[in-house]
């Protein structure tokens, strides 16, 4: 088992530094790039990716489908319905409820909690509160994904080993600069994992 401590990256630091022949000297800087690129992309893309267990509290409007704001689902681990008269609520027995698509498929796509009709006999239900994990297991992570964290991050590793640290990289558009925040090749590779806004 490695002796490397766990860090919030889409990609091991092992293999980013394997690829772009980075040596032990530069493991802060290393780690430094791919968490931060990591944090952009989430933040690119609107959503968490990486695993974390999720408390989610979904008002009830009597609908049977439910759906989790995170996504993908590897396990639901608790359903509660929780009344309008207060009280930490009852618990939901998997038998009441199906995970659709089914729970540890990694496909990009949201997840719902479909209920059983018998549910809604339930005495002032208002809302359920969920608990599940979300989001993609490290050694999991799309290999598209993967490679734009390893390009922002490369990208970052050569802006501060040539001393411009704090620059983006300027544009000229119409006679006037922009700041840049994230390489096109990166955005192009993230297109898919953004989260979709009505």
């Amino acid at each position: 088992m490695s002796n490397e401590k766990i860090f919030y990256s889409l990609m091991p630091l092992d293999d980013f530094k394997v690829i772009l022949g980075v040596d032990d000297r530069e493991d802060k800087l290393a780690r430094f790039c791919l968490v931060t690129s990591t944090l952009s992309i989430e933040q690119y893309c609107k959503r968490k990716l990486l695993r974390k267990k999720y408390f989610e509290r979904i008002e009830y409007i009597g609908d049977l489908i439910i759906p989790l704001r995170e996504f993908p689902v590897s396990k639901v681990l608790a359903v509660y319905a929780l009344s309008s008269m207060g009280g930490v609520g009852e618990i939901v027995e998997p038998d009441f409820y199906n995970v659709i698509p089914d729970c540890g498929i990694d496909d990009d796509l949201p997840f719902h909690i479909s209920l059983f009709p018998a549910l809604q006999r339930y005495r002032g239900l208002s809302a359920f509160k969920v608990i599940y994990w979300g989001g993609y297991v490290t050694n999991k992570v799309p290999a598209d994904l993967a490679s734009a964290c390893l390009e922002l991050a490369a990208w970052n590793l050569n802006r501060y080993r040539s001393r411009r640290i704090g620059m983006t990289g300027s544009v000229k558009k119409d006679g006037e600069s922009f700041e840049m925040k994230m390489p096109e090749n990166v955005r192009l590779l993230l297109e898919p994992y953004r989260r979709k806004t009505i």
